[in-house]
């Protein structure tokens, strides 16, 4: 079979079109590249995918992918050497018009504009510029770290304001939101300083202060940020009670107190309510420390705080009378805290003394009350007789008869002496004049003085005197009492005068 023969026409068409396409420009005229993303947001971590494709139209040079553009720029990919860039791959290898590529664990820093550029050689053999792309600006979505919260270095007393911090950093973009909490419960912190950390990434310091409370050995502060990188905010915790401090309150009992000689006296340290737990407690008597084989531990109590109790037993002699015992204790690397007592020693004799010695305590009040009423009855009965007395005083006062007897005369002395024998004056006149009938009927029923009365002087109207001569009334019988004086009588007063 004969080969087929040429066809001249067709020859002489395709030399032509080489000829077009070794002309300079010619290729690069009908030579295209297209970069479509615009803004790209990606996360810190993950994958970043660039696009870039070009045409088919052969052109001799490399394509490389550039971070910046101008003096500043940095090599991100070179397709001759794929290799030296590890973070770096193509999305389809070996691709001549694909030049998408993919890029590893994005961090803040590779946020940039990245640029697709074609490059072409010259007869030198140094490459050029051909093309580039719009550039495609890549910002990365960095989350904050989990939030730090950290207070002061030493432990605080009760009461006192104590500053907490919480940081959070390597965030972007530069807005985010931090709130405080204390057992769940907001409270109100400072405005969170943000300040640019490292290359486009941003750190956030928020400071809050709390008094710090006994019931705080329990209470946890949260700080909680909120950023729009977060599906959910993120929160640090600090416990209170890791720069609480809560000193103990410290007492000693005695027992028994006072004590008899060669008794056993128990003395017990009670350790309340301390935070945190590190505690010593060490006795000394006199000021000299006094060696305790039982040494306890402390105990904590539900509302967090500890407990400690310590006993030492000390020999009542007669020496150690009066003795100070002291309980000493050691909180948290603090000053001690020093409480003591006294041992009070007592004699058998003393011993059985201070058993009743409730018993004379009561003796002595029942004294005292008994003391009191009758000091007041013999007030009481004072009063009385001062009282008899005044109107005994003033019944003396009035006018009444006095009578003066004289010495008897040796006739008298004579007689024999009668206990009836009473000596009167009836001094009760009426208003009238008796007669003498009247006298002589009232001498048969006894025998009276009868006396008459004159006018008496002039300045003294309410006394009658009379002058009766040793009257004397023998073997008389014995009157009844007289009845009481009325308002109106009259009386004399009678003297009897010595002759």
């Amino acid at each position: 079979m004969e080969p087929h023969p040429r066809d001249p026409g067709r020859a002489a068409w395709a030399l032509p079109c080489l000829l077009l396409l070794a002309l300079p420009g010619v290729g690069a005229q009908a030579f295209s590249l297209h970069q479509p993303q615009d803004k790209v947001p990606v996360a810190a971590g993950e994958t970043l995918t660039l696009n870039c494709t070009t045409s088919s139209m052969p052109v001799v040079g490399s394509v490389r992918w550039l971070k910046g553009w101008g003096s500043e720029n940095k090599t991100i990919y070179d397709q001759r050497v794929p290799s030296f860039f590890p973070r770096v791959t193509r999305a389809v290898d070996g691709s001549d018009t694909d030049f998408t590529i993919h890029i590893r664990n994005v961090q803040p820093e590779d946020m940039g504009t990245y640029y697709c550029v074609k490059y072409t050689k010259e007869d030198s053999g140094e490459e050029v510029v051909f093309r580039r792309g719009n550039g495609t600006e890549v910002s990365v979505q960095a989350k904050p770290s989990p939030p730090l919260v950290s207070g002061p270095e030493q432990r605080a007393v009760l009461g006192q304001s104590v500053p907490f911090t919480c940081t959070a950093t390597g965030f972007f973009p530069r807005e985010i939101t931090v709130k405080w909490f204390k057992n769940k419960n907001p409270i109100s912190a400072q405005q969170p300083q943000v300040s640019e950390w490292r290359v486009k990434t941003y750190n956030m310091s928020s400071t809050v202060k709390v008094t710090l409370q006994k019931d705080d050995v329990l209470s946890q502060l949260t700080c909680e940020v909120q950023h729009s990188t977060l599906p959910a905010p993120l929160r640090g915790s600090f416990q209170l009670s890791r720069v609480l401090r809560v000193p103990p309150i410290v007492e000693v009992d005695t027992k028994p107190s006072p004590a008899e000689v060669n008794k056993t006296v128990t003395f017990t340290c009670l350790v309340k309510e301390f935070y945190p737990a590190d505690v010593s407690v060490s006795w000394l008597q006199n000021g000299i420390q006094i060696k305790v084989e039982n040494i306890s531990r402390p105990s904590e109590l539900s509302s967090g705080l500890f407990r400690l109790e310590s006993q030492v037993e000390v020999q009542a002699t007669e020496e150690k009378n009066g003795s100070t015992i002291t309980c000493r204790v050691v909180h948290d690397a603090q000053a001690p805290a020093n409480t003591s007592a006294f041992l009070w020693i007592s004699n058998p004799a003393q011993g059985e003394s201070s058993k009743g010695s409730q018993m004379l305590k009561d003796d002595m009040l029942i004294y005292i009350v008994v003391g009191v009423v009758c000091t007041v009855l013999a007030l009481l009965v004072a009063a009385i007789l001062y009282l008899i007395r005044t109107k005994q005083i003033k019944g003396k006062s009035s006018p009444s008869a006095r009578l003066h007897e004289p010495e008897k005369s040796s006739e008298a002395t004579t007689q024999e002496s009668d206990p009836n024998n009473l000596t009167y004056a009836d001094l009760n006149f009426e208003k009238e004049r008796k007669t003498i009938r009247r006298m002589v009927e009232m001498s048969q029923q006894s025998e009276y003085a009868c006396i008459q009365t004159n006018r008496a002087p002039n300045g003294d109207d309410n006394l009658t005197y009379a002058d009766l001569d040793m009257v004397h009334l023998s073997k008389a019988p014995k009157r009844p009492a007289p009845r009481p004086e009325e308002t109106g009588s009259e009386y004399a007063s009678v003297q009897i005068t010595r002759k």
